[in-house]
């Protein structure tokens, strides 16, 4: 573990060092720091540390101020004669606050507390890694209960050509040109599908992108579409919507 002690008060520093040794011999030390501008100057040149040691009333000001200068990420144990200042401690990555002169039970246990929270963060972060690693189950529909008629039929999502919105009906056709009428609005059908293969091409039309026949530009950035089975109309999509869609395309 790296620390990093910004510290004001020579004896104080050299006690900090000792104590936090004696806790855990195999500490090492980044740099020990005296005020907010050699703080400032420090942490702008080098990785932050693995933790760091800070008194709060510095020779030029309050260490709060490094905070204000420099994007730190590591916690801190602040150090300090005054009790006044720890909520505003906990509100900059303070993990534990120390009343001097600080007792070595209370710096063990506050080191304690890191190597706690540091070990909790890790597994968190190897389980989200595993978890990225890992093929995830498809949560988007897989097919659609229709009617037809009298009758009810299944239709897998990747035998829709497209849905549109008519008449303030939304309809479904597959990739033989059947049409169905569904009790669901396009937005919740845009949901339902797997964005790798359906797009929202504008309000009226959602497309699988197997369904595009042709792709046409037009004045001012505009693309017009052509669809399979035949829509009976070409499909615009406003320049807004032209660099989603090319995005979703190139994928």
């Amino acid at each position: 573990m790296t620390i990093l002690i910004i510290e004001d008060e020579k004896p104080a520093a050299e006690r900090l060092q000792k104590a936090l040794l004696k806790a855990d011999a195999t500490i090492s030390f980044a740099a020990i720091l005296n005020s907010v501008s050699a703080s400032v100057n420090w942490l702008r040149k080098n990785p932050q540390p693995d933790l760091m040691m800070m008194d709060i009333e510095l020779t030029d000001g309050l260490s709060f101020k490094i905070f204000d200068a420099v994007q730190l990420s590591c916690p801190v144990i602040f150090t300090t004669a005054f009790d006044e200042y720890w909520q505003e401690a906990f509100e900059h990555n303070g993990i534990d606050y120390l009343l001097k002169p600080v007792k070595q039970d209370k710096l063990e246990a506050a080191l304690k507390k890191y190597s706690s929270l540091q070990k909790h963060f890790a597994a968190n972060l190897q389980q989200l890694m595993q978890w990225q690693q890992q093929p995830h189950i498809n949560t988007y529909k897989k097919r659609f209960l229709v009617k037809r008629g009298i009758d009810y039929v299944a239709v897998k999502t990747e035998d829709i050509a497209y849905c549109y919105a008519t008449h303030k009906l939304v309809c479904m056709v597959d990739k033989e040109n059947g049409k169905f009428i569904l009790d669901r609005s396009l937005a919740d059908l845009e949901k339902e599908l797997d964005p790798v293969l359906f797009f929202r091409i504008n309000r009226k039309y959602l497309a699988n992108i197997n369904s595009i026949k042709k792709i046409k530009a037009v004045g001012k950035g505009k693309l017009l579409l052509e669809l399979f089975p035949a829509a009976g109309e070409y499909i615009l999509i406003s320049n807004e919507n032209v660099a989603s869609f090319k995005e979703w395309v190139n994928r």
